[in-house]
């Protein structure tokens, strides 16, 4: 047996030094029931020492590994190691627990073996007489060990479950915290009060002059924030949402300060539960740059369509003229004078039309021509 191995199988276990489990605690109980004796214990054996997870007429909680009964067991997983007489036995009999009263005499424990063959310690019986032990009696106790480990196996899978589950959840959380917007869940009572079950920390860049105290437990603040042109409108569609349980998506104004607004872009899905509370799933998204993108496209498609249209229409002009004109030298000059006087002002404009739009595309982060703005259907 590789003892190193054993040793890191028994701490995969997180068991040595957990208080005590009921359910461990009645097996160790029943196995003294069935073999009729005083004490009854299940041990774990450490490097240096043997710690009782469970005890029954015993109030020891750890002994030395070297003074141990259950050591002696590691290294045969299959049977059960019997001690009818400690001090007849040479293994045992210099032993401090086998000397004055109250000494051990007796010892019968089964291993508690792992899936992967190690034995972790025993479920054991203690009597301060001697005394044998049936062939029955030790078949129960091997069944009892069995159900330990079974117990043992379960605790070990729950436990793994949960350190997934923490880790999975402090990774969803950083992830969250780093969005560039705000996610949210939300209770929505049949009353239409409003709590927040989780609210991300981008919450705190999106509106950083509150906190998230306020912001957690008085979700309706939103609204007092909400510009009132379109307040009527976001209200209107997050009863529309609710009554039918459709996806909300809406674009609306907030009002950062007096000569200030932005927009924003929410959006969530509700879902209702057995006690007729309704769930948000959602998020908040700052939108400005988005909409000032489109006002600025929606600019150069005006620049494009008017400014360029008088000189489209002179150089039109000239080539209909060009087509019907017998030339000479002189009108020939002339033309070309007026080809480059309409080329050279498209060209100008040219230049501060990819000017203007280099500017404004610097504060682009997106882009989403089908926004469902407030106050427009």
């Amino acid at each position: 047996m590789n003892e190193q191995s054993r040793l890191k199988e028994l701490y995969r276990y997180n068991i040595l030094d957990t208080k005590p489990e009921v359910e461990l605690d009645e097996l160790a109980e029943i196995a003294s029931i069935i073999c009729n004796t005083p004490i009854s214990l299940i041990s774990m054996v450490d490097k240096k020492r043997t710690w009782h997870k469970s005890k029954y007429g015993f109030d020891v909680e750890e002994v030395l590994r070297g003074d141990s009964f259950c050591q002696h067991a590691l290294h045969n997983s299959k049977e059960v190691l019997v001690v009818e007489d400690a001090q007849l036995d040479e293994k045992f009999s210099k032993s401090p627990f086998t000397k004055g009263n109250n000494a051990i005499r007796f010892y019968a424990g089964a291993p508690l073996v792992t899936p992967n063959g190690y034995v972790l310690g025993t479920l054991c019986v203690v009597d301060t007489q001697p005394k044998t032990i049936s062939e029955v009696q030790k078949k129960a106790l091997q069944i009892l060990s069995k159900k330990a480990m079974e117990y043992l196996n379960s605790r070990k899978l729950i436990l793994l479950q949960n350190s997934n589950i923490e880790l999975n959840a402090h990774k969803l959380k950083k992830l969250t915290d780093l969005a560039p917007c705000i996610i949210y869940q939300l209770q929505m009572s049949e009353k239409g009060k409003m709590k927040f079950d989780f609210l991300s920390a981008g919450i705190n860049s999106a509106l950083p002059y509150f906190s998230a105290k306020v912001k957690k437990e008085s979700p309706e603040f939103f609204f007092d924030y909400i510009h009132p042109d379109d307040l009527p409108y976001v209200k209107q569609s997050i009863i529309e949402s609710t009554t039918a349980l459709t996806e909300w998506h809406i674009a609306y104004r907030v009002k950062i300060s007096d000569n200030k607004t932005e927009w924003h872009l929410a959006r969530a899905l509700p879902e209702k539960t057995k006690e007729k509370t309704v769930i948000w799933y959602g998020t908040i998204q700052n939108i400005t740059s988005i909409i000032e993108y489109e006002k600025a496209m929606e600019q150069i498609m005006f620049d494009i369509s008017h400014v360029l249209r008088r000189p489209v229409a002179n150089l039109l002009g000239l080539t209909t003229m060009i087509e019907n004109e017998k030339f000479n030298e002189i009108n020939f000059k002339e033309y070309v004078g007026y080809i480059k006087t309409v080329s050279d002002e498209l060209d100008n404009f040219i230049k501060k039309l990819n000017q203007t739009y280099r500017q404004k595309n610097k504060k682009i982060i997106g882009y989403n021509s089908n926004l469902p703005l407030a106050g427009k259907k």
